[in-house]
């Protein structure tokens, strides 16, 4: 039998019992939530970056979205704040569109 030790969403676990399987699940607390939620996002980002084709990033976006709107709600906030933040910070600082990629710095001395 199979150890998993993992987050997963909220109806993998009927899925998993109708097909007849028996599992053993918990109800995390708010600071394991969190953690669990880093832990999910780093391996959601693993497979967004393992994707071999655009449908399969999407699908992994998708994921990452969903555990972004999880965080948010557990730190008191929305999708919806957590874009305005995003649209604030771009609008002073740029977004990734123009793929600008920072070779070197090298100060001045006047």
């Amino acid at each position: 039998m199979p150890t998993y030790n993992k987050l997963v969403r909220d109806k993998i676990p009927q899925i998993i019992e109708s097909k007849g399987k028996k599992i053993s699940t918990k109800v995390l607390n708010d600071e394991d939530y969190i953690k669990y939620l880093k832990v999910k996002a780093y391996e959601e980002l693993d497979e967004y970056c393992s994707a071999e084709t655009d449908g399969e990033a999407v699908e992994e976006l998708a994921d990452l979205l969903e555990i972004i709107r999880a965080l948010a709600k557990q730190h008191g906030s929305s999708i919806e704040e957590v874009e305005a933040v995003r649209i604030e910070k771009a609008e002073k600082r740029g977004g990734f569109e123009e793929k600008v990629f920072l070779i070197r710095v090298e100060d001045y001395f006047q």
